[in-house]
């Protein structure tokens, strides 16, 4: 999930503005998603707001060239600025945080930042807008990263598909203006101030700290493209609202390299600015707007803060290495507040819901790798203070905290499974209809009561569905189908809907439909919509012929993210009814022929006012609009209405043109102050020119100077239940507001009709405009918390619009009714694990949820029987609401089973659960030599032992493809002689080990069993590795008292003491002299070697003064072995005695506690590897292949060996010794 920035008129004063302009530099840039929501890779500073860059002022003037200038107020806050990621992306695609009212779509899976707790810092990296080289034949790129991609629909001036065409044919010469009757140009006051020395520089910050302040900083950097950071930085400081301006770089060191400003939104004289980590990692503060600065070493890299939304020092600082800091006195000491945090999810509290000012909400991760929602103090945030308010695990980047919810996403295998709390409490599922089946799902805004989502479903690629949920945001309804969404030029994804300010309810999207893009309105959130009428006529009176539906006006929805930046399309809530935007007329949304157009009703009605895109804002809190043309070439006017874009009067404000980079409009509060940034030149120094617009005013206005506006839509004036007269100034009268003087002068509320409300959940509207249920919903399903003898309420298919004011009506006809509460059998009885998980590790909690859908909870008996011998029953089902815990004392599958009764009937459900325990050890016995074409059995042996829960996979022999059994044992027949290698792998719980063999295929084959002299005991540490190499010397002792060649001969020692081993005589591969002989040559052979044996001349030197004497065991002398039926006697004889060796070190385990030498052998052998020998084997040692860490503990495997000896189970998995099985075959 991935954060949208979308739509947000409502953003006021307090945002800055990222101007930036194209350039060739900016190309080989590449973008990265990075946000307040989204699970990508980490970047850098994806709170801030973005500009664009210049290029190397060095390269040739044929080159484009980018200029980047962000203005940003002082005074701002921001619940979650930062700058998240690896520094290189950071410098290449910043993304911002920003209040989701409308301006962005926070995804689940990632995280909303408000405007509510912290500056957003500059950054280098992105562009929002970009501009060409200085030409007046080539028009600007421009990139709104705010809501708009560059080459794509709603860039203000941007290429689409590679080519823009020519504007609207409304012609209007605005250089004369239009029955203005003002024909004398007015002289605006202004003043120029260039930034010298900074030409090279290619990005520039602006703080301006707005209302009654007269501070402004600038903060300019060299981004090198090569190396990847900032070089070079000046900081200027104005205290005459941008008149003249001071270097400020004595004052926080020559050298010092700055990357990043932050200014405190609750006290706008402090100031944070973050030195450029690639020469120094320190802050420098200041506590008077930037006059002075204490610097501060810092022993870790931010890449983003969030400072607390009224604690003015309380500050969080998120490091390069994913860790959390906390500040409380800002900045100056740092503490660790916990590890491996996920970016951009962590916030501070919201007043009026958490109880305490300093708790933190995070999303963290667990050594194991899996993520959990946290919440601690900011000074308190240890284990043994942590809170889990959601238990269990959630998919990272899905937890957003967002006015009164939160919501998180619950990783499942499979459909996606969203949870919501609304003002606190217990997380509860949210409820979307049946089959959307989303496949991505983002909060758009949560600001009205309620949550706007958009969701991806499962038969949409680049269109998303609008929903809107009840006040506890649960319930979802449908508002909008197929919502169009533009992907910006760093990935991100924007919606093409917008919330006009000022008027409650009314929104505007682009919906895709039929293959064609419209654009619609609504005035009651999403319950009807309707096409915009097309203007009656163009600029030059001459009328338009465009009929609904066929044709209609559709408007670019891409909005900038600040209010200095005009995006395509601006509402301000203190001009309530007044929309310009960037569209066009037809029958679809074009990309190309745009021009620009005003609504002075609501949407109502439209006029053309430019047949070009221009920059437009609202001016003097609304009561006037100023646009100045796209800075594709450069300009000295402005042009300004005072009647709504009726009339436009123009204006000059430079004596040479300025290519215009951006514009700073009424930051004071009481001032009418512009600021106007841009270059005279390709290659001058950055100018500055402040304007004052007082002049342009006649006087004051007065009470004769506004009326009043009835809001109506269409003519009906019940709007959101409720009629409303606005007052504002009068169109034309040239009066100066100096404050917000719009309001409501009466809302009255009107009778409830059919159209205020809106279908209820599991209900969609049919097109008779009646709410029917849908075919997957049963409307007559009663809760399971409604008991005999309570009061529900019962649904009529329709609920009330949020927020909407109407009474009376038809409002008791459409509103839920209250009814009694049926006793009714249960119904729809589900059993799941509270992780839907259907695993579990031995010696864990299991927490079962039982849930029922229908049946009365207060009178109704659940039983629950866990399979493994124990079973719990309670009265009611109000007792399992926390879940029923149990834990397993042994592994298996056990069948866990349910049971709802009352009087009326019951329901059962049934689930199986595996109990799993990792596996520690895995041994493989098998024959060291088998027959050819006999079948052989071949095990695994694990520890612990499991039974049902491990899983093997057998490689045998050439096969590339594993055989998988659920037993330790297998039966195998190999066709062709030779060395066979055999594998095994076992897996349970998230562990998988490995054992490997090899085996000596053959016709026939002559083996002897020998013993040692008990001296060799002393020295066996019983390990693989020295089984191997006593094995080696053994065999060189033989080879010494016999000439039977070394190749057919093998020697395997046996795990285990007393020390035993056996010794293989195998046939000649050239057998073409006959069986026959090879048999006598094998009985030769042997008889040698047992006289040899006999008379103890064979031995070997373990050590120096340690002799060791090899002897046959003539017990277990083991004949001639073939595959003839003669030799079956002499096998089954062989057999016997394996099995009394077998019969022998079980003794010995069971009574290993009595003799002590035994005993520290058997502490030992637990920690024993695989049993390989050198001279058949092809390895020592057990690959292990672990998905998740455990330990492993020599005392508990100890006691599990005497619990299993005190109960008598003798098996092979306990035995000491491996026996090979040489003649039963």
């Amino acid at each position: 999930m991935e954060t949208w920035a979308g739509f947000c008129p409502g953003l006021h004063f307090s945002l800055g503005i990222w101007v930036v302009i194209a350039a060739y530099a900016l190309l080989n840039a590449e973008a990265e998603i990075t946000c307040a929501s989204c699970p990508l890779p980490v970047q850098l500073h994806q709170e801030e707001l973005q500009l664009g860059i210049r290029a190397d002022p060095t390269e040739e003037t044929a080159n484009l060239r980018s200029i980047q200038v962000e203005f940003k107020e002082l005074g701002v806050t921001d619940q979650n600025a930062g700058m998240d990621g690896d520094r290189e992306a950071a410098e290449d695609d910043p993304q911002f945080r920003k209040d989701a009212s409308w301006g962005e779509i926070v995804p689940l899976g990632s995280s909303k930042e408000s405007v509510r707790g912290s500056y957003k810092p500059e950054a280098v990296e992105d562009a929002a807008l970009r501009r060409a080289k200085r030409s007046g034949s080539e028009l600007a790129e421009f990139t709104d990263q705010a809501g708009v991609e560059a080459g794509a629909e709603g860039n203000r001036g941007s290429m689409l598909d590679g080519h823009r065409s020519g504007r609207s044919e409304f012609r209007w010469n605005r250089e004369n203006g239009r029955g203005t009757g003002r024909q004398d140009e007015p002289k605006l006051t202004s003043s120029t101030f260039a930034l010298t020395g900074d030409s090279a520089h290619n990005h520039a910050v602006v703080y301006w700290s707005g209302q009654n302040s007269s501070v402004i900083l600038i903060l300019t950097k060299l981004y090198d493209f090569h190396i990847g950071s900032v070089t070079e930085s000046t900081l200027w400081r104005s205290t005459d609202y941008g008149s003249t301006y001071e270097r400020m770089n004595d004052k926080v060191g020559f050298k010092t390299v700055l990357s990043y400003l932050y200014v405190l939104s609750s006290n706008k004289k402090k100031i944070m600015v973050l030195t450029d980590p690639e020469f120094e990692s320190s802050v420098l503060i200041s506590t008077d707007e930037g006059a002075s600065f204490q610097k501060y070493r810092l022993s870790f890299y931010i890449l983003s803060l969030l400072f607390h939304p009224t604690m003015e020092d309380w500050a969080l600082a998120y490091s390069h290495d994913q860790k959390l800091y906390s500040s409380v006195d800002f900045g100056r000491k740092w503490q660790l507040i916990h590890e491996h945090v996920t970016p951009n999810r962590f916030y501070w509290s919201v007043a009026g819901l958490d109880k305490e000012p300093d708790l933190i909400h995070m999303e963290a991760h667990t050594p194991d790798g899996n993520v959990q929602y946290i919440t601690c103090k900011v000074q308190m945030c240890n284990d043994a203070n942590r809170n889990y308010p959601f238990p269990g695990y959630i998919d990272i980047s899905s937890l957003v905290v967002q006015d009164d919810y939160i919501f998180i996403q619950v990783p499942t295998s499979g459909r996606a499974t969203y949870y919501v709390s609304y003002k606190r409490d217990s997380f509860i599922q949210i409820k979307l209809p049946k089959y959307s089946l989303p496949k991505d799902l983002h909060i758009v805004s949560t600001d009205e009561k309620q949550v706007f989502a958009a969701v991806q479903e499962w038969n949409q690629n680049d269109t998303y569905n609008l929903y809107l949920s009840d006040t506890r945001g649960i319930y979802f309804t449908l508002a909008m189908e197929n919502v169009k969404t533009t992907r910006g030029i760093s990935g991100n994804q924007m919606l093409d809907l917008y919330e006009v300010a000022g008027i409650k309810g009314m929104l505007i999207a682009n919906k895709r439909q039929d293959n064609q893009v419209k654009t619609y309105i609504t005035y009651n959130k999403g319950r009807d919509w309707r096409l915009l009428q097309a203007p009656a006529a163009d600029l030059d009176g001459n009328d338009i012929h465009c009929i609904l539906p066929f044709c209609s006006l559709h408007l670019q929805l891409q909005t900038s993210e600040n209010p200095y930046v005009s995006g395509t399309i601006s509402t301000k809530s203190s001009a309530p009814g007044i929309i310009v935007a960037t569209g066009n007329i037809g029958p679809e949304l074009s990309y190309n022929n745009v021009g620009m157009f005003i609504s002075s009703d609501a949407g109502n009605s439209w006029r053309p006012i430019f047949e070009e895109e221009h920059n437009i804002w609202f001016l003097d809190k609304g009561g006037a609009l100023v646009a100045v043309k796209q800075p594709s070439v450069p300009t000295r006017h402005l042009w300004v209405s005072f009647d709504e874009g009726r009339q436009w009067t123009q204006h000059s404000f430079s004596s040479v043109p300025l290519f215009v980079d951006g514009v700073l409009v009424e930051a004071g509060a009481e001032n009418q102050i512009m600021t106007f940034f841009g270059h005279f030149s390709h290659r001058s120094e950055w100018q500055l020119i402040k304007i004052d617009y007082k002049s342009i005013f006649s006087k004051k206005c007065t009470e004769e100077d506004y009326q009043t506006w009835h809001l109506h839509n269409q003519g009906e004036p019940c709007v959101m239940g409720q009629k409303q007269i606005y007052m504002k100034r009068r169109p034309g009268n040239y009066c100066m507001l100096g404050k917000d003087y719009s309001r409501i002068l009466s809302a009255e509320s009107c009778i409830c009709r059919a159209h205020d409300f809106e279908c209820d959940y599991g209900y969609e509207r049919r097109s008779d405009g009646n709410c029917r249920p849908a075919f997957w919903f049963n409307p007559s399903t009663v809760s399971r918390s409604c008991s005999q003898g309570q009061n529900y309420f019962n649904s009529t298919g329709y609920r009330k619009v949020v927020l909407n004011n109407c009474t009376k009506g038809v409002k008791e006809i459409y509103t839920a009714r209250k009814q009694q509460c049926p006793n009714r059998p249960p119904k729809g009885l589900v059993l799941t694990t509270k992780d839907a998980k259907l695993t579990a590790t031995l010696g864990s909690n299991v927490t079962f949820l039982v849930h029922l859908d229908e049946g009365d909870s207060i009178r109704t008996n659940i039983q629950l029987d866990f399979g493994d011998g124990t079973a719990v029953s309670y009265s009611n089902l109000s007792w399992t609401e926390e879940g029923i815990k149990h834990m397993y004392k042994s592994a298996g599958i056990f069948r866990v089973t349910a049971l709802a009764e009352n009087t009326l009937g019951y329901d059962t459900t049934t689930l199986f659960l595996h109990v799993t325990c990792p596996v520690e050890h895995v041994q493989l016995l098998a024959p060291f030599v088998v027959i050819r074409n006999k079948e052989v059995n071949i095990t695994a042996v694990v520890l612990p032992s499991q039974s049902r829960t491990v899983t093997y996979f057998w490689w045998l022999g050439n096969n590339t493809e594993p055989a998988i059994t659920l037993d330790g044992s297998i039966s195998y027949t190999f066709t062709s002689e030779g060395m066979h290698t055999i594998t095994v792998q076992v897996s349970a719980a998230n562990t998988i080990l490995q054992d490997t063999k090899t085996i000596a295929v053959k016709e026939f084959f002559k083996s002897l069993l020998l013993s040692f002299s008990p001296n060799l005991d002393e020295f066996n540490p019983d390990i693989p590795e020295w089984r191997q190499d006593v094995g080696r010397v053994i065999k060189k002792a033989l080879l010494q008292v016999s000439d039977f060649p070394e190749e057919q001969m093998l020697v395997a020692v046996f795990p285990g003491v007393p020390t035993a081993a056996e010794l293989f005589l195998l046939p000649s591969k050239n057998q073409s002299e006959g069986k026959k002989k090879s048999e006598e040559e094998l009985e030769q052979a042997s008889g040698i070697i047992i006289s040899a044996l006999n008379q103890n001349l064979v031995e070997f030197e373990l050590k120096p003064g340690v002799r060791v004497i090899v002897y046959n065991t003539q017990l277990t002398l083991a004949p001639l072995v073939d595959s003839s039926p003669r030799h079956s006697s002499s096998a089954m004889l062989m057999l016997l005695s394996v099995v009394f060796l077998g019969l022998a070190v079980f003794l010995i385990y069971k009574f290993k506690r009595k003799i002590p030498w035994i005993n520290i052998y058997a502490e030992v052998n637990q920690e024993k590897e695989q049993e390989m020998i050198g001279s058949v084997g092809q390895g020592d040692s057990t690959p292990k292949i672990t998905l998740s860490e455990f330990t492993t503990s020599k005392e508990l495997m100890e006691k599990e060996l005497d619990a299993r000896v005190k109960r008598g189970v003798g098996n092979a998995c306990e035995s000491t010794r491996e026996i090979p099985n040489c003649t039963s075959v």
